[in-house]
């Protein structure tokens, strides 16, 4: 066991783990982010906040992460190389440790031309593997990137993002491979639609043993209408909607459009649960936090186990 988190303990033990996510406001309102993780509790074991998602000026991730800290949950602190030099990440990093928040996400982030501030300058002083092995030589070897040796190391449950849908499709377990040779400890992936090119990147995964060497969490957004199903599949970069899974919420009335999104989503976890080497489930409910205890409850995810 590399940290005291609950997350590693849950996953190390050979449960599912659940996770969920909790975006914060656009604007200083310390209830908003506590109204949308309370609707978690007792449903997920962990709880990413997302660091000023989609280039959108948000409440800093690391303030709402105290926050659920604050109410007993546990957060997951997502952080960028977009907006932040190695300096100010590490600093971060030591603060939100000294909260004990115990898990994080490393990640590279939305190119701002996509956000409210297309002018702002990338930094991407490091990339993303690069940032995982400075979080891990932070929490293993207790040294800063710089050399210099820390007095209290943050005992950081690395984790990334892997999208296994995006073009070149041959390269997306190499790109894995990377980041677990730079040390990561759980991978949570892009929205899963087509779980039949999730089950093949998932042969490749295991054909590297790279599901022994990280705990790999399906990502699942439920789809709330035809429309949202259109958009996803015509305008997010990197997502692979199928046409049938469109055909069958458009199939259904306007009304029950919501009600077949989650019967999807509930046999996508089923599916998924199928595929050796997966590990557990990251469920993105959009702003539609409500929803995420009936979708755990209907895959058969509850009660959450309890660990020491």
């Amino acid at each position: 066991m590399k940290t005291d988190s609950i997350l590693e303990k849950i996953l190390a033990a050979g449960h599912l783990a659940v996770t969920s996510e909790c975006g914060p406001p656009r604007g200083a309102l310390p209830n908003k982010v506590k109204e949308k993780a309370e609707l978690l509790r007792g449903c997920v074991d962990a709880v990413n906040v997302t660091d000023n998602q989609t280039a959108m000026v948000r409440m800093s991730s690391l303030a709402a992460c105290i926050l659920l800290r604050q109410m007993g949950l546990n957060p997951i602190l997502q952080m960028v190389t977009r907006d932040r030099n190695r300096l100010s990440m590490q600093s971060d990093i030591l603060g939100a440790y000294s909260h004990n928040i115990d898990n994080m996400l490393c990640l590279s982030g939305d190119h701002p031309r996509f956000g409210d501030h297309p002018m702002a300058a990338n930094v991407h002083d490091i990339d993303s593997v690069q940032f995982i092995e400075m979080v891990k030589t932070m929490r293993d070897e207790g040294k800063f990137q710089g050399g210099e040796s820390i007095d209290g190391p943050p005992k950081m449950f690395i984790g990334a993002a892997a999208n296994p849908f995006a073009d070149p499709f041959e390269l997306r377990v190499a790109r894995l491979a990377k980041k677990a040779k730079a040390g990561v400890d759980f991978i949570q992936t892009q929205c899963i639609y087509n779980v039949d090119k999730f089950a093949k990147w998932m042969e490749g995964v295991r054909d590297r043993g790279l599901d022994r060497q990280v705990y790999i969490l399906a990502g699942i957004t439920p789809m709330k209408s035809a429309g949202m199903a259109r958009y996803m599949k015509n305008k997010v970069p990197g997502m692979d909607v199928p046409d049938e899974l469109v055909k069958r919420i458009a199939g259904v009335p306007k009304e029950k459009q919501a009600e077949e999104g989650i019967k999807i989503c509930v046999e996508t976890i089923e599916q998924c649960k199928e595929i050796k080497g997966v590990h557990g489930f990251h469920i993105m409910a959009i702003e539609w936090e409500q929803k995420v205890p009936e979708i755990v409850e209907k895959a058969g995810l509850l009660p959450r186990p309890s660990v020491n």
